[in-house]
């Protein structure tokens, strides 16, 4: 039996979510192509009863950090470093690999790595070659994949190259469990996401998102939340006119949350206004940023 933790650090973007999503057959990470959408540490787990745990982690695109929401984003990202027995280096094939490596490099990783080369499907005329080329010799490369995490290729190459790197042990959670987050975690995420599919500009990077209530009833479950802004103008753009761009947030996501759960779902929400949320320790941590 082989059980650990295999976890995944890349810059914002490179599809780390998406490959999470994808190695475990479930969505549990949200995914938009805006920078920034993952804002928490994700633990999700691959169990092969007798065989092996895979307990992955999606962790933030590594960034420099301009607000404390974003120290909080990158504390994520060490305490992830600490407790890896394997550690996935994925890159966008797009990326500016001399960049790329720099960041990982500053990681100073311990355990063994492999190389995630993403996006092959989209790489351009020899680009994947170059990359080959250019992290052949790097010192954290023990491995090189290449996938698409997308589109699904070469995943079982990538899980077969893991589990060569995965230490013997025990399960550390039941072979049923698919994550150690309550669900309340994943209904708040799925409201954000839709905040990210609708909303252009500064917009999605200025909104939080806190489930007040989560009472399962007979025939369906009853959802409160709210979608926490910066300023009034932003919560009369997420309201919209005569409250269209609300509603359609919530029928958005009312969706995904019943698939997701499933059970039907009657989901209120409102907007809030606080200054400076990301600055604010107290409103953090209310907001589950710990």
């Amino acid at each position: 039996m082989r059980a650990g933790f295999v976890n995944i650090f890349g810059r914002p973007n490179a599809g780390k979510s998406t490959l999470l999503n994808a190695l475990l057959g479930e969505k549990l990470a949200i995914v938009s192509p805006k920078v920034q959408t993952t804002r928490h540490r994700i633990k999700g787990f691959l169990t092969k009863p007798g065989e092996y745990q895979i307990v992955f982690s999606d962790t933030p695109g590594i960034i420099e950090s301009r607000y404390k929401l974003h120290e909080k984003m990158m504390s994520a990202v060490k305490s992830a470093l600490e407790d890896a027995d394997v550690a996935l280096l994925i890159l966008d094939l797009s990326d500016n690999f001399e960049e790329v490596d720099a960041i990982f490099q500053s990681l100073r990783l311990k355990v063994p790595t492999i190389l995630v080369l993403n996006k092959i499907d989209q790489a351009a005329n020899g680009k994947i070659a170059e990359a080959e080329a250019f992290f052949a010799d790097k010192p954290y490369a023990k491995k090189i994949v290449k996938i698409s995490a997308l589109q699904q290729h070469h995943l079982q190459k990538l899980l077969k190259a893991i589990l060569e790197f995965l230490p013997e042990g025990q399960p550390f959670y039941s072979e049923d469990d698919l994550s150690d987050l309550p669900t309340k975690f994943f209904v708040s995420e799925l409201i954000r996401e839709k905040v990210y599919e609708l909303f252009e500009d500064e917009i999605p990077y200025h909104v939080a998102v806190l489930v007040n209530e989560f009472k399962e009833k007979e025939s369906l479950v009853k959802i409160q939340a709210d979608i926490i802004v910066h300023r009034e103008t932003q919560k009369a753009i997420i309201i919209g006119d005569k409250g269209k761009m609300i509603k359609q947030i919530g029928m958005l996501a009312r969706k995904d949350i019943e698939q997701f759960i499933g059970q039907k779902v009657f989901l209120e929400l409102f907007v809030k206004v606080r200054p400076k949320w990301r600055d604010n320790d107290l409103q953090l941590k209310e907001y589950g940023y710990y």
